[in-house]
Order: structure tokens, then C-alpha cells, then sequence
């Protein structure tokens, strides 16, 4: 069965669902899992800004505002890494062999690479959920990985909530029933 799962991560609601559901499948099968951040100036919470990109052409950009983006930037990293080594630690004592990287890169690229690299068995990763237009100018990382991956691939979801089940926690957090 499986070996090797690579668990590709993010820090959303979704990368704890990835994790928990790598964590149960590699209890199963045995198998030892390597935990992936990829940092992307896409990522939510991401400190990115286009502009500093093009810090020598803007003259109101100072020494000073880059060294607060450097600051945002290591902290956004230093972020990333302690949620792996918290991870880490928690398959760890599940007894599942575990080890972590965090890497910079275009997400998609990066997990394929890793996954050829360490010579995963199967990738697990979750879904955003863009569609149509969306996903045409912002690209989907689970799309990419599905067409380029060389193993298997396992895509977690969110539940869906219908409109409805939306209204009426809407509904129900005003306090109007």
C-alpha cells in the first residue's frame, strides 16, 4: 500500500483537515509522511506586496519599508515552520514516522518536485474550491498537481454549505430566530 505520503499544507482551515486525514491514513497503511509549506506570495497571510517587487523603480520606497517587509517576510516563515514542528511533533506521538520542509516556490511546481524527489507513494492536499474564471486567471494548485504529479493524489475537501445552511447561521448568530 502506501509508504510514503507527502502532505502538502497550508495555513488555512483546510490544512488541519489535510493533516488529520494524512495523519489517519499513514496510521493505517504504516506509512511515514514528510509535511510540506510551500511559501507563496498567494498564500493567505502572505506579507507580499507587488510593489517591493519593483522597490528601485518607486521612490517613496525607503531602506525602511523594506526592512518592515523583511520582518513581515521572516515572520510569515517563522509562522510556517512552527505549525510544521507542531504538526511534526503531533504524528510523531501518534507514532507515525514524520519529517517536515518548508519550501519557496510556486506550490504546485514544488509539491510535484518533492514528491518525485523523496519518492512519495501518494500526495494529500486540499482544495480552495475555485472554478471557472477564478481558476483560469489564479491557477489551482490541486489542478496543477492532479495533471503533473507521477503518484497518486488525494484531495481533501471542506464540506459544502448550502445556501441555506448559510442564512440561517447568519440568522442565528444576529440572534433572530
Amino acid at each position: 500500500m502506501f509508504k510514503r505520503i507527502l502532505v502538502a499544507l497550508d495555513r488555512s482551515e483546510m490544512g488541519q483537515k489535510v493533516f488529520e486525514q494524512a495523519l489517519t491514513l499513514a496510521k493505517v497503511t504504516q506509512a511515514s509522511l514528510m509535511l510540506l509549506h510551500v511559501l507563496s506570495p498567494d498564500e493567505e497571510g502572505s506579507p507580499y506586496t507587488p510593489m517591493l517587487s519593483n522597490f528601485d523603480y518607486y521612490p517613496g520606497l525607503s531602506s525602511q519599508s523594506f526592512e518592515v517587509y523583511q520582518k513581515n517576510w521572516d515572520r510569515f516563515k517563522n509562522e510556517g515552520i512552527q505549525i510544521l514542528q507542531s504538526l511534526c511533533a503531533q504524528a510523531n506521538t501518534a507514532g507515525v514516522a514524520t519529517e517536515f520542509t518548508q519550501n519557496l516556490g510556486n506550490p504546485g511546481r514544488m509539491i510535484c518536485d518533492l514528491a518525485r524527489n523523496w519518492n512519495a507513494d501518494l500526495i494529500v492536499m486540499g482544495r480552495r474550491g475555485r472554478s471557472g474564471l477564478t481558476e483560469l486567471f489564479l491557477g489551482s494548485v490541486s489542478n496543477y498537481v492532479l495533471h503533473h504529479a507521477f503518484c497518486s493524489v488525494h484531495v481533501v475537501h471542506l464540506p459544502v454549505t448550502t445556501k441555506d445552511e448559510v442564512a440561517v447561521h447568519t440568522t442565528n448568530a444576529v440572534g433572530v430566530k
